[in-house]
């Protein structure tokens, strides 16, 4: 027990009734933009604990967490009764190998998401790093509903300070207010995502990073290997790099 540390909760921000975002302030050890940690609480004498992606930049003073509260979720539905001021239990060491320093260099970066899992590449951007390493940054955001496309101003913001930086909101159970519709798989086939980023077709000097919905991640991968793309690995450097978020 003795990896786990206090925290304290400074901010909760609510974006829809079932999305919120945590920030928090504890004194864990130094993570990397794209890794995570764990939230820990304390219900019934018993800790319950699961892993979640740091949303700031590393150099950010406090942690910030993006939570979707699941029906009957037991570590989720405390969080989401969690006030500024209340205690949670953070895991001191962050993990994971979904970062850039895993990623080989390429012209353009792809980051395709779904959900809350949209968090460890705003992470990835507000630390930085990538602007120097990619030429053409893609961030591809799919949701259910257009009130679950949040953290609106963080990304409007770096579209206006990177013009290597397209954003593509992707909405999949109602007509989109903004971007595009269907899933991720549904835009890559159909050309709408080459059409939105005024692109011919998928350079090949491309990297793909995945993270969300198994689901999403498995058919995904699936459809880039049968368009000419490879599974990234240390020992056999590929074209793509995968997370899946539960």
């Amino acid at each position: 027990m003795t990896n786990w540390v206090m925290g304290k909760v400074v901010e909760v921000n609510w974006w829809t009734p079932s999305l919120f975002s945590l920030k928090i302030a504890a004194d864990i050890q130094k993570f990397t933009a794209g890794q995570f940690t764990k939230l820990a609480l304390d219900v019934d004498g018993k800790r319950i604990a699961r892993a979640y992606s740091f949303v700031n930049s590393p150099s950010d003073p406090l942690l910030e967490f993006y939570v979707i509260e699941v029906q009957d979720g037991a570590l989720s539905q405390p969080l989401a009764q969690l006030k500024e001021g209340d205690d949670v239990w953070v895991y001191s060491k962050p993990s994971g190998y979904f970062t850039l320093e895993e990623v080989p260099k390429a012209d353009t970066l792809w980051m395709l998401s779904t959900g809350t899992a949209i968090g460890p590449y705003l992470s990835i951007i507000s630390d930085g790093k990538l602007w120097k390493h990619f030429n053409h940054v893609v961030l591809v955001h799919g949701v259910r509903l257009n009130s679950d496309l949040c953290y609106q101003d963080q990304i409007r913001a770096t579209e206006k300070l990177f013009d290597q930086f397209k954003y593509v909101p992707l909405v999949s159970r109602e007509a989109p207010e903004i971007g595009l519709s269907g899933r991720v798989t549904d835009i890559i086939k159909n050309g709408q995502l080459l059409d939105f980023c005024q692109l011919s077709s998928l350079p090949k000097d491309s990297h793909f990073m995945l993270c969300g919905n198994p689901n999403m991640v498995k058919d995904t991968t699936l459809l880039l290997q049968k368009l000419g793309f490879q599974k990234h690995r240390r020992s056999e450097p590929g074209h793509i790099t995968v997370e899946q978020y539960w």
